[in-house]
């Protein structure tokens, strides 16, 4: 049986596959809610279901009530609070202020109790004792740098993705929205920027390349080959060989180069999905007609998949967190901000709904 967690605008929902009911012959059994919405009214900005121990964490963004982390430890049955990173204290008039949650990975699997947590202002944070405490990455918050990074769709940068080595527990990598790809091999304590290779349009001429201007959606990759890194710009689609240093783009991409989501086949590293919309002011579907992009052999070339997809007048978009692969890399997920839910069990050639009237979708994850 697989689960399926799908943190919204109101809550998180459990979606069970059940082993009896047989649902469409491509997709295997049926999917089906399980209870009642955990944390109803309140936005989910995160999920981490945590492979090592079954930890199942929960990021909230109470508005006028602050950032909530939560853990349960008998898959939802349960919860406790705990505390939420939180910047230094200073009596400076512009001291950061803890934004959103915008992401929490586990550490390595030689790394019990370690998680990393990305932040709105642009903070890293990385707790020992499975979220009960946490410590900012002062080796990345104090670069100088930092300085320079900008907000993309928020009034202040963020981090939304944190890539741990599978093969090196200290080989982190991380993508600022806005400030380039940064690396480190010895848990935080030094950074290299990396990200040559993309490019900007949105800014003026003689920084379009420079690293440190660039709007990262998201970063992915296999676990087959965490070198490989797919790389969701504000204006393209990237790949790179080398662990995010160098990157290349790939061009011909129909019907569109921007998106938020991505995610990489963890046992093919030529093998991606991408959520592809009008960028900038409008980010809808091209031509209302809801796709999934695929590549099959390391961004040469795009295949669109829109089977089961609305094709007609759709507004659905997929934020960064909002599709994702299981570790098959046959099942795949997929949310929308209008609160369509979908199910693939082919590898996306197919797409089945099982909601329509969910609140927005921000996230989905599967137990892993």
């Amino acid at each position: 049986m697989a689960t399926l967690w799908v943190g919204t605008r109101k809550g998180l929902f459990r979606y069970d596959q059940g082993a009896a009911d047989q649902g469409a012959a491509d997709q295997g059994p049926a999917w089906a809610q399980v209870g009642k919405p955990a944390f109803l009214a309140a936005p989910v900005t995160f999920v981490l279901d945590d492979p090592r121990d079954g930890g199942l964490y929960v990021a909230l963004s109470h508005g006028h009530f602050g950032c909530k982390l939560h853990r349960s430890d008998d898959r939802g049955a349960s919860w406790v609070e705990l505390p939420a990173p939180a910047f230094p204290v200073s009596d400076a008039p512009d001291a950061p202020a803890l934004e959103l949650i915008w992401s929490i990975v586990p550490g390595g699997a030689d790394e019990p109790g370690v998680l990393w947590a990305g932040t709105i202002p642009g903070g890293l944070f990385r707790s020992e004792d499975r979220g009960a405490s946490w410590q900012i990455c002062a080796g990345l918050w104090d670069r100088p740098e930092r300085a320079r990074w900008m907000g993309g769709g928020y009034d202040h940068p963020g981090i939304h993705s944190i890539l741990v080595d599978p093969r090196d527990s200290a080989h982190v990598t991380v993508a600022v929205s806005t400030g380039g790809v940064w690396i480190t091999r010895d848990r935080g304590a030094s950074w290299t920027l990396g990200g040559v290779g993309l490019r900007s349009d949105y800014t003026p001429p003689g920084q379009q390349e420079d690293p440190l201007f660039q709007d990262v959606h998201l970063l992915a990759a296999p676990a087959c080959d965490p070198a490989r890194m797919w790389c969701q710009h504000h204006n393209g689609i990237f790949v790179s060989e080398d662990g995010g240093l160098n990157f290349r783009e790939s061009v011909g991409v129909k019907p569109s180069v921007f998106g938020f989501a991505v995610a990489a086949h963890p046992q093919d590293r030529d093998r991606a999905w991408f959520a592809p919309a009008i960028k900038d002011e409008f980010r809808v579907p091209v031509d209302g007609k809801l796709v999934v992009t695929e590549t099959r052999d390391g961004g040469g070339s795009f295949a669109i998949r829109d089977q089961g997809l609305p094709q007609l007048e759709a507004y659905d978009l997929i934020y960064r967190h909002g599709l994702v692969v299981d570790g098959s890399g046959e099942r795949l997920a997929m949310g929308s901000t209008t609160g369509n839910l979908w199910v693939s069990g082919d590898g996306g050639g197919s797409w089945s709904q099982l909601s329509g009237t969910l609140p927005p979708i921000a996230c989905v994850t599967f137990a892993r």
